[in-house]
């Protein structure tokens, strides 16, 4: 499979059998370097309700009649809105047809920021993701701080690749995400959800540094830059 990072914490997955986006905030994103006319979306998987993850998701639910994953208050509000969803929730995981999804814990928040009207609409509690496609899991860690249970991850289950927020100021920062990475004993660590606004500035190549440091293989992916798993 291919996986492709559009900066923040957008996350594309690619398999023979379907295009899956994570957290597609594309249009005022300004670390990436595409536009959501670019991406082709049969499935969206969403962490929270912030307006930085859900981000393009009505729309690219809409054009590619896609079904939006997300937990439950999240998926209703987004059903609202016309998509096609599939609601779940923290510890649940189900079989689809590209794949495993299990939403697991995240410590933040979830809301939809009402700006003009000054109201702020609750979608429910904030995730993770263990995404199980073509043999292979990836752990796609939301907006989170550190948290005890990540240990759990680590030995619970096999993770191949983990997506760990860095920014700080909203999540963990680097310090906290080293000892993420030590817990969820993910094969490859790739940071997100840094340097897209200026309180989450951070040296993902730093913080690379010190995972190799800890025996730990990390690697910084660009905007629009892939892997293979």
């Amino acid at each position: 499979m291919k996986i492709t990072y559009h900066g923040h914490s957008v996350v594309h997955v690619e398999t023979e059998q379907a295009s899956i986006l994570i957290d597609p905030f594309i249009t005022g994103n300004p670390l990436a370097k595409i536009s959501a006319n670019d991406v082709k979306a049969d499935y969206i998987l969403l962490t929270h309700g912030h307006g930085d993850h859900v981000g393009d998701t009505v729309e690219l639910a809409k054009r590619h009649n896609a079904t939006v994953i997300a937990p439950n208050e999240l998926a209703v509000y987004l059903s609202w809105k016309g998509c096609n969803t599939h609601p779940m929730h923290i510890g649940g995981a189900r079989e689809f047809e590209f794949g495993k999804v299990k939403f697991t814990q995240a410590f933040h928040g979830s809301a939809v920021v009402d700006e003009e009207g000054q109201n702020i609409i609750y979608t429910g509690m904030p995730a993770g993701i263990l995404l199980t496609v073509e043999g292979k899991t990836i752990y796609h860690a939301g907006d989170t701080a550190l948290f005890g249970d990540m240990k759990l991850l680590g030995e619970l289950h096999s993770i191949d690749l983990a997506f760990l927020p860095i920014g700080d100021n909203f999540t963990m920062g680097p310090e906290d995400a080293l000892l993420a990475a030590e817990w969820v004993k993910a094969n490859k660590v790739i940071p997100m959800h840094y340097n897209t606004f200026p309180p989450i500035e951070q040296d993902p190549h730093q913080f690379v540094q010190q995972l190799k440091a800890k025996g730990i293989e990390g690697q910084v992916l660009e905007s629009t830059e892939s892997i293979t798993l």
